[in-house]
């Protein structure tokens, strides 16, 4: 069972991403709305993984990808993102991002995705 901070501007994103972790056995440790509320959350939770929004107010995904790895290099961070986004993913996996998640959000994509970080993880 992982421990995830989930991290996204949007509640629905925050609440369906919450779910489907919940249905695959793990725990949601933060739904943070922001960039700087994720950094906040990382540092009291210490999570096994992060999924992060790209495109938030006030400081987005990026930027607190960055500030979350200075403090820690080994974060498990996974970006969500959207169609037409792909030079952000790009610049996100430059940064440290261990992969993406694209929107629409799916059980499949999820699953497939903390597979690619966690290859000895067991999917129920």
């Amino acid at each position: 069972m992982l421990k995830i901070l989930v991290v996204d501007d949007s509640m629905i994103i925050r609440n369906t991403l919450k779910k489907m972790f919940e249905e695959l056995g793990h725990s949601v440790v933060g739904l943070a709305k922001s960039g700087q509320e994720a950094i906040t959350m990382y540092q009291a939770h210490k999570p096994d993984l992060v999924t992060m929004d790209i495109t938030m107010p006030l400081m987005n995904g990026i930027e607190a990808l960055a500030k979350i790895r200075e403090n820690d290099s080994e974060a498990n961070i996974i970006m969500v993102t959207s169609h037409g986004e792909e030079n952000l993913v790009m610049d996100a996996i430059s940064s440290g991002a261990k992969g993406y998640i694209l929107k629409p959000i799916t059980h499949g994509r999820v699953t497939t995705t903390l597979l690619k970080v966690f290859p000895d993880m067991v999917v129920a």
